[in-house]
C-alpha cells in the first residue's frame, strides 16, 4: 500500500519518507542548485567587454557596428598612461579595467570610460621576473562584473576587488596553494566567470582548473594536473549540457562546470619543450577547434560517443601562435605563423581546414569580429578592418591608432574601440 492510502486509513498519523528517499532529494536539489548557478551568465549590460573575448568569450561583438572607417581613423577620446603587460582592458558599465605592472607593483586600474579618469587602483609588491623573454608585467586580462573584479597575476596571485571603489575582497595564491609553476611566460591564462564561480586555469600536480566562488574565493572544485597553457577557458552548451573547454599545456580538457567533471580530453602539444599552448579554443557547432604554433598546427574534434576524434588537422591551414582566431559564418579567420616571423592572416572553412585566402606576411595581431566585419589590431598599434568574406579579403579601413607593442587583445564596447599599446591606453570612438 502506498503512503496515500495509508493516510487514507490513517489521517491522524505522520508518515516520513525513508532516509535514502531524503538523500536522493537533498542529493537532486543540490545537482540543480549547481546547474543552476553557472547556467545563468554573469550580469553585464548589452555593450559591455566583461572579459577576454568578450561578453560571449569568442572574440565577438553584437552590439557594434564598424560600416564606417574615416579615412583619418577613429578619433581619439583619451589616453592614459599605464606600466607593463600584455593583459588586456575589459569593460563594465561606465568603468574600464586594466590589469599593469608599474614601479614594482602588479596594478589594478579603473578608468571612467567617458573620459579616461582614474577611479581607483588597487596594487600588490610583486616579484616576478620574466625567464623567457616577453613582458615582466601581467598576462592575463581581468573578468568583471558589477560587483567585483578578478585579476591573476604572473607570479600566480589571485586577487578579487570591490569594482566600485577598488578594495581588496579576497586573494588566493595559486602557485603556493596548488604546487603550480609560473611557466616560460608567468601565470597568464585568463578567468572565466560563469555565474557564482570563476574558473581559472591553474596548472600544476595538484590541480589544472580550479573553480572560485566570487564571493569570497573558497575552491568549490578542482580537476586534472596537467601543467597551464596560455589559453582560457571557454564555455558552451552541447545538447543542452554546458561544458568548459580548456586547452592546457597537453590539450584539451573538457569540464562539467557545474563540479568539474571530466568529460573528455584530447592531447594536442607541440614535441618540442621550449613551447606553449597560447590561443583558446572554439565551439564549432558540436565540436572544437583548436590551434598552436611549433609544428603541431590545428585540429577540428568532433564528438565519437565519450570520446573526441579529429575531423581534420595539420600544420598548413591555420597555426596560430598566440592570437585566437574568430568564427564567422562557418569560416576561421586568423593569424597563421610565429609572430617573429610575420604571420599570414587566413581565412579557412571550419568544417575541412582548406585555405579560403592568405595575407601573406600580414604581420604579428589579434582579431575581433563586429557582425560581418573583422577588426584587426596589429602589434605595430595599426588597426585594419575586414570584409567577413570567405571569397577574397576586402579591406573597408585601415589607420595607425597607437604606437608598438600592441599585443594585449582589445574591447569593443559601448560605441568604443578599447586598447593598449607599450605604454598607454587608448579610446577610440567609433562612428555609429
Amino acid at each position: 500500500m502506498d503512503m496515500r492510502r495509508l493516510r487514507e486509513f490513517h489521517p491522524k498519523v505522520t508518515f516520513e519518507a525513508p532516509a535514502p528517499m531524503i538523500r536522493r532529494s537533498v542529493r537532486l536539489l543540490a545537482s540543480v542548485i549547481a546547474l543552476l548557478s553557472v547556467a545563468v551568465p554573469s550580469a553585464s549590460a548589452a555593450g559591455d567587454w566583461p572579459q577576454f573575448l568578450g561578453p560571449t568569450r569568442d572574440g565577438q561583438s553584437s552590439s557594434m557596428a564598424l560600416e564606417v572607417v574615416p579615412k583619418e581613423g577613429w578619433p581619439l577620446r583619451w589616453k592614459a598612461a599605464v606600466g607593463e603587460g600584455f593583459s588586456g582592458p575589459v569593460v563594465v558599465s561606465n568603468s574600464v579595467y586594466l590589469f599593469h605592472r608599474s614601479e614594482g607593483q602588479e596594478v589594478l586600474s579603473a578608468y571612467l570610460v567617458t573620459d579616461g579618469s582614474l577611479r581607483w587602483k588597487h596594487a600588490l609588491p610583486t616579484s616576478y621576473s620574466a625567464q623567457s623573454g616577453g613582458t615582466e608585467g601581467p598576462s592575463a586580462t581581468p573578468a568583471a562584473d558589477h560587483q567585483r573584479v578578478f585579476a591573476l597575476g604572473a607570479s600566480g596571485k589571485l586577487r578579487a576587488v570591490s569594482a566600485t571603489e577598488g578594495r581588496l575582497l579576497w586573494q588566493v595564491d595559486c602557485a603556493e596553494r596548488f604546487g603550480a609553476e609560473s611557466g616560460f611566460f608567468g601565470f597568464g591564462s585568463s578567468p572565466l566567470l560563469l555565474g557564482d564561480r570563476l574558473i581559472v586555469q591553474v596548472g600544476g600536480p595538484e590541480a589544472c582548473v580550479v573553480a572560485f566562488s566570487v564571493s569570497d574565493g573558497r575552491m568549490l572544485w578542482k580537476a586534472g594536473t596537467d601543467e597551464a597553457g596560455y589559453g582560457s577557458p571557454v564555455p558552451r552548451t552541447r545538447a543542452g549540457q554546458q561544458e568548459v573547454l580548456c586547452f592546457n599545456r597537453a590539450g584539451l580538457l573538457m569540464l562539467d562546470p557545474a563540479n568539474g567533471a571530466e568529460r573528455a580530453r584530447f592531447p594536442w602539444r607541440a614535441r618540442m619543450h621550449a613551447s606553449v599552448n597560447a590561443a583558446s579554443p572554439i565551439a564549432v557547432g558540436d565540436g572544437v577547434f583548436m590551434t598552436s604554433s611549433y609544428g603541431v598546427g590545428a585540429v577540428l574534434l568532433k564528438p565519437d560517443g565519450k570520446t573526441l576524434r579529429p575531423a581534420w588537422s595539420g600544420d598548413e591551414s591555420l597555426s596560430s601562435h598566440f592570437a585566437t582566431p574568430v568564427l564567422v559564418d562557418g569560416f576561421l579567420y586568423g593569424f597563421h605563423g610565429r609572430q617573429e616571423s610575420g604571420p599570414d592572416f587566413r581565412c579557412i572553412e571550419a568544417s575541412s581546414g582548406k585555405v579560403r585566402w592568405s595575407l601573406e606576411r600580414a604581420g604579428s595581431g589579434s582579431v575581433l569580429a563586429a557582425g560581418r566585419k573583422l577588426l584587426l589590431l596589429m602589434e605595430s598599434g595599426e588597426v585594419r578592418v575586414l570584409e567577413a568574406n570567405p571569397e577574397k579579403p576586402v579591406e573597408k579601413g585601415r589607420f595607425q591608432a597607437g604606437s608598438s607593442g600592441a599585443r594585449a587583445l582589445p574591447a569593443l564596447a559601448l560605441g568604443r574601440f578599447f586598447f593598449r599599446d607599450r605604454a598607454h591606453l587608448l579610446c577610440l570612438e567609433i562612428s555609429r
